[in-house]
């Protein structure tokens, strides 16, 4: 049977019921504003019903605040996280493609780019012709020569700065990640600590999954909450949870209140990848361990996959191969050696070859150093035509590295890693291999055979590049490795491989004196003759003589730009998606997380009815019992 103050108990209940229910709604009206609040709600019940085994059974024993819970859906964070790191990718190319496209743009009003200073060289050859024997308008095409080298160098000098600049991102990115486990590895052991209690810590939770937000951007992220169970009682609930963030596809970074860093390690000059890279670029390691952070797989997302395919993007162009042979050198100091057979058509062109000099290569899952390489076409077939070849490239390895043997033989061989994006190296290589090819054809017009300079000497080149082995400051590039037959060409000779955007240079003894840039072949004919500069004149348009990705020498900005419109387009459409999918699901998840004030001012009005009437049940009840008391004397 209830006790005599049964009614009153029940009024209190209702009273701290609708006062949880009013506090709770002021802190959402509070918050409404508050950048990752998740609007709160009271959870209530009945009591247990009370047995007074009378006729009517039952009496009801007021109501019960249970919790405080977030408002929260699990399915939009994730569809959140997920967008976020995709926003985050495209983000950054669409900044640095911009960037890119502009260094490759041709105004010529403005800012003259490929297809205005070449034609202006070749109008100036046109000159020559006009007037063979003329020192000046030697002089004027010799100058245009140098105008087509300084655009190289300094579009390459660009790329470059780009690469630099994204290199410093990676490593403010990864400063992020680091910063923001190290918060999340704090709430969760604060989390832990009051809900141990039976609280729920929603204000902490919220926090967390705020810095959630920041991380996808950075990286994609997973996230995986599990209950811990008593030890003890498998089958008890201790309140605490195990909250796992995962990055980079499955690495883990927080594991409840542990995290692990990530450290940058700048590479060294003898750890390049790509002939072209600058200095310092940096490997993402685990500080503990160092274990290497893949940066490369596929699943990666956010800002630091965006960066990682601007700096490093190859377009799948990387460096792989068979071992097929291990040996040692000849000399004094003999080294051990290891061939690798190459099939892929990019490797059997050493015009388009970003091989460093020396660097780091893999064979199978070793790394080891090598200080040079060895290009070699072989003749395997004679017969046809043009003879059939094989090719392959032997790397001298470095005295200090780990010993080669012959179990390495048919193993995989991979300088680098295979990036299917068109980044600074992809377009640092295809520049590379155009003044590969137009030098080596310009060159080989100029000084073939018979052909003379101004003084009846033997022609010399007019392109080269920049060399610290030889006196003169530059390559003599007399190494060659086009037209039929074996060739051998070693990373250390003065060869075409030699030549890059970044040092692509005119002849200082050409700029010096320009009667010595060859005008015809045969000395006994005078200087008016112009045989030769009418080879040079075809070279703009006879793709026979030169041709770049099925094109002439001339159409080099046309085949480029297509690249670079291509992936700026990608990446603007891209941006522009993924802001639009974000902002829909951010839509979703206010529909559910957000505060509405509106609908706040109709709980206020409600709980603050269901207060006054509970007051008034106590007061009602309090004047009953006194009257019960006072008067009946009970």
């Amino acid at each position: 049977m209830p006790s005599t103050f049964f009614g009153l108990n029940i009024a209190f209940s209702g009273l701290n019921a609708a006062s949880v229910a009013q506090n709770t709604t002021a802190n959402n009206i509070s918050n409404s504003t508050t950048k990752g609040y998740s609007k709160q709600t009271v959870t209530q019940e009945a009591y247990d019903a009370l047995r007074t085994f009378t006729t009517y059974g039952c009496a009801g024993a007021g109501v019960d605040t249970i919790a405080i819970e977030r408002s929260r859906n699990e399915f939009y964070d994730e569809k959140y996280w997920s967008n976020n790191s995709d926003l985050g990718e495209y983000d950054k190319k669409q900044y640095y493609m911009e960037l890119i496209e502009n260094y490759f743009s041709d105004e010529a009003a403005k800012t003259p780019g490929f297809t205005t200073i070449f034609n202006n060289m070749y109008n100036a050859l046109q000159d020559v012709i006009k007037n063979a024997g003329s020192t000046s308008t030697k002089t004027s095409f010799i100058g245009m020569a140098e105008s087509l080298t300084d655009y190289f160098n300094t579009v390459a000098g660009n790329l470059q700065k780009v690469q630099a600049d994204a290199n410093s991102e990676i490593k403010v990115q990864v400063n992020s990640i680091n910063s923001i486990a190290a918060q999340i590895a704090t709430l969760n052991k604060q989390i832990n600590t009051i809900e141990l209690t039976g609280s729920t810590a929603n204000e902490l939770r919220d926090k967390r999954d705020l810095l959630i937000d920041q991380l996808s951007t950075v990286v994609d992220v997973d996230v995986k909450e599990t209950p811990i169970y008593d030890t003890q009682d498998p089958t008890r609930v201790t309140g605490a949870t195990r909250y796992v963030v995962t990055i980079g596809a499955g690495q883990t970074l927080v594991d409840m209140d542990s995290y692990n860093e990530l450290e940058c390690v700048a590479r060294t000059d003898d750890d390049k990848i790509n002939q072209s890279d600058i200095d310092g670029l940096y490997d993402v390691v685990w500080a503990k361990s160092g274990a290497e952070f893949n940066l490369n797989n596929s699943s990666m997302g956010g800002t630091l996959r965006g960066l990682i395919d601007i700096r490093d993007g190859n377009n799948n162009t990387n460096f792989g191969g068979t071992v097929t042979g291990v040996g040692t050198t000849g000399g004094a100091t003999p080294k051990q050696t290891v061939t690798v057979e190459v099939t892929a058509d990019y490797l059997q062109d050493l015009n388009k070859c970003t091989l460093p000099d020396n660097g780091v290569i893999k064979f199978g899952n070793k790394e080891f150093a090598y200080d040079s390489w060895t290009f070699n076409r072989t003749v395997t077939d004679a017969t046809t035509t043009p003879p059939t070849y094989s090719y392959s490239y032997t790397f001298t390895l470095d005295e200090n590295t780990q010993k080669a043997s012959a179990s390495l033989i048919n193993k995989e061989a991979e300088v680098g890693d295979s990036i299917n994006y068109k980044g600074v190296p992809y377009y640092m290589e295809q520049m590379n291999e155009w003044v590969r090819s137009f030098a080596t054809a310009f060159n080989n017009i100029l000084t073939q055979d018979g052909s003379v300079d101004g003084y009846g000497d033997a022609a010399t080149n007019l392109f080269t590049a920049t060399s610290n082995t030889t006196t003169s400051g530059q390559a003599e590039l007399t190494t060659k490795y086009d037209g039929d037959g074996a060739v051998t060409v070693n990373s250390t000779d003065d060869s075409y491989y030699r030549v890059t955007a970044l040092n692509f240079e005119v002849s200082k003894s050409m700029i010096k004196d320009s009667n010595k840039l060859a005008t015809h072949t045969s000395a006994s004919d005078g200087q008016d003759k112009y045989d030769v500069l009418e080879d040079l004149i075809d070279l703009k348009t006879d793709k026979s003589t030169m041709s770049f990705r099925g094109g002439s020498s001339s159409t080099f900005l046309e085949s480029i730009l297509s690249d670079i419109a291509l992936g700026a387009s990608k990446a603007n459409t891209g941006y522009l998606n993924f802001t639009n999918m974000k902002n829909a699901i951010a839509n979703q998840r206010l529909s559910v997380s957000g505060v509405d004030e509106d609908e706040e001012a109709l709980d206020l009005v409600k709980y603050q009815n269901a207060y006054t009437l509970a007051s008034k049940m106590v007061s009602t009840l309090t004047e009953c019992y006194d009257r019960l008391i006072l008067s009946t004397g009970v």
